[in-house]
């Protein structure tokens, strides 16, 4: 158990590191100086300068990127030009945004998916399987900021039951913050909800092939103490994979559904980083994404192992 955890880790690492000096030597090969870009054109000389030097421009670019590694892994992101604010504090404070909204989407997902899988699969070739695909095609089809928008239009301006957008912030309470994430979440989750329900069904249907299956069968066992002892555990695998590799599209796509419902995260701060051309912010953030990502997969790994007997068997 010890080495496979540690080969996982040593791999996490690894793809982080290697993450981080992907997005340093592509910010590093755009044309033009990343200083004059931020400040414009009409910058005067001595403003450029000083920008120049707090952005270690002034120092060759191996000595910039261990410069801005070091910090990154001290919480010292350096001071966002836009908002003259901390980096570190200004994505902390976009993180407490983004990170329920991609665990609720995540979890409204899994909820929806799996029950949905299960029961197209069960009833292969009939009319509630044919419900299901239809609604995991429509799903596939439709992007989720249109899901938004339809969302945002029924619930929103004609029932008026959430806001059209915006947050209130943690401070205001438990309740009134996930009111105002449900919405952008339920969007964000049906489009991966449509993927996760053919995944789940095609995963269900391989199980039931399986040998183990029929015997469990002929031995007279019902048909819930079948799934549940049986299909359910085997089935999980591939499932797992998908949820874990979901997690990084929830955290791409809340980028344009945080923008579409206005809320205040770290997609939404991307966003206005690019146009406000705030390097330094766009650098910590996509480096920060890849990190949660990479996570979100080594947390994958770890259930595999208490789900999956066949790594057990592989570290014997």
């Amino acid at each position: 158990m010890l080495g496979f955890l540690t080969r996982r880790l040593a791999s996490l690492l690894a793809t982080a590191f290697l993450a981080s000096v992907i997005v340093f030597v592509v910010l590093e090969v755009l044309p033009g100086d990343p200083a004059l870009l931020m400040l414009g054109t009409e910058a005067r000389p001595d403003t450029l300068a000083a920008l120049r030097a707090e952005m270690n421009l002034d120092r060759p670019p191996v000595e910039r990127y261990f410069l801005w590694l070091g910090g990154f892994l001290t919480g010292d992101l350096g001071t966002s030009h836009t908002y003259n604010v901390p980096v570190a504090g200004l994505i902390g404070d976009r993180l407490a945004v983004t990170l329920p909204l991609t665990l609720m989407a995540l979890v409204l997902s899994t909820l929806l998916a799996v029950p949905l899988g299960f029961l197209a699969a069960t009833r292969r070739n009939r009319a509630g399987d044919y419900a299901v695909m239809a609604f995991s095609q429509l799903g596939v089809a439709i992007p989720n900021f249109w899901f938004g928008i339809v969302l945002t239009l029924v619930f929103s301006v004609t029932l008026g039951w959430f806001s059209s957008g915006g947050f209130p912030g943690w401070e205001g309470g438990l309740g009134p913050g996930l009111k105002a994430l449900v919405l952008p979440a339920t969007a964000l989750a049906l489009t991966e909800a449509a993927i996760l329900t053919r995944v789940t069904r095609s995963a269900v249907l391989e199980t039931l092939e399986e040998d183990y299956v029929r015997t469990a069968r002929a031995k007279g066992l019902s048909p819930a103490q079948v799934m549940g002892r049986h299909v359910l555990r085997n089935a999980l695998v591939p499932i797992m994979t998908i949820v874990g590799l979901q997690f990084g599209f929830l955290v791409a796509g809340a980028i344009v559904v945080e923008n579409v419902f206005y809320l205040p995260g770290l997609g939404r701060l991307l966003y206005q980083a690019v146009n406000q051309r705030d390097l330094i912010v766009v650098r910590d953030v996509v480096v920060l994404i890849t990190i949660l990502v990479v996570a979100a997969n080594f947390t994958v790994d770890l259930l595999y192992a208490l789900v999956d007997p066949r790594p057990k068997e592989g570290r014997g």
